[in-house]
């Protein structure tokens, strides 16, 4: 069990039901989830950097100086404007690694008497309850300092090319992940879904 902080602690407690009582509470490791988020770094490097690129080129590799005395020329003035998007996105993607260890911070995993919890606060919360029923099979991957993930639930959905796709709900990054695994087996056998 880990200390949440105070504010995630009375998250949690107004999410409990009357007789529902936490075994287990965790959370991802942000740096874990930060350094997952670099994945995809690399990529909006060179991304951010063409973006650019393209606006300094289409801009004539000059400042725009927005100087209308010889006429308003839209084509060379706002053209370069077109690759702001793409730079934003580029922006984005490079902070993304930040917002991915802010929002684990901002997650907390339960194992109730009742259910499982991925409880993810923010601007927005969305809470994930998982009863015995729904967990079909366990599977974990373990580091060798002991921390790891524990999937427990497969959730269908469609991608935007309109295919369909899967991904795999669970505890992500948490530590003693064997120990995590064997408290889930457990309340599986007291709501007699393992035999």
């Amino acid at each position: 069990m880990i200390d949440l902080p105070a504010n995630l602690q009375q998250k949690l407690r107004d999410e409990l039901k009357a007789n529902e009582k936490a075994i287990w509470i965790g959370q991802p490791d942000p740096n874990v989830i930060m350094k997952q988020g670099f994945k995809l770094y690399f990529f909006f490097i060179p991304w951010t950097l063409f973006a650019l690129f393209w606006i300094y080129g289409a801009s004539g590799f000059k400042m725009p100086t927005f100087n209308f005395e010889n006429g308003f020329d839209a084509f060379g003035t706002l053209f370069p404007l077109f690759g702001l998007p793409f730079v934003m996105i580029g922006f984005w993607g490079l902070s993304s690694p930040v917002w991915a260890k802010r929002r684990a911070e901002n997650t907390v995993y339960a194992i109730t008497n009742q259910r499982l919890l991925l409880l993810m606060f923010g601007k927005n919360s969305k809470i994930e309850s998982y009863y015995a029923k729904d967990v079909k099979q366990l599977e974990r991957s373990e580091k060798p300092d002991g921390s790891g993930d524990l999937l427990f639930a497969t959730k269908g959905y469609r991608g935007s090319d309109g295919d369909p796709r899967t991904s795999k709900d669970g505890f992500y990054a948490v530590q003693d992940v064997k120990n995590v695994e064997r408290l889930v087996e457990s309340f599986l056998k007291q709501n007699e879904v393992i035999k």
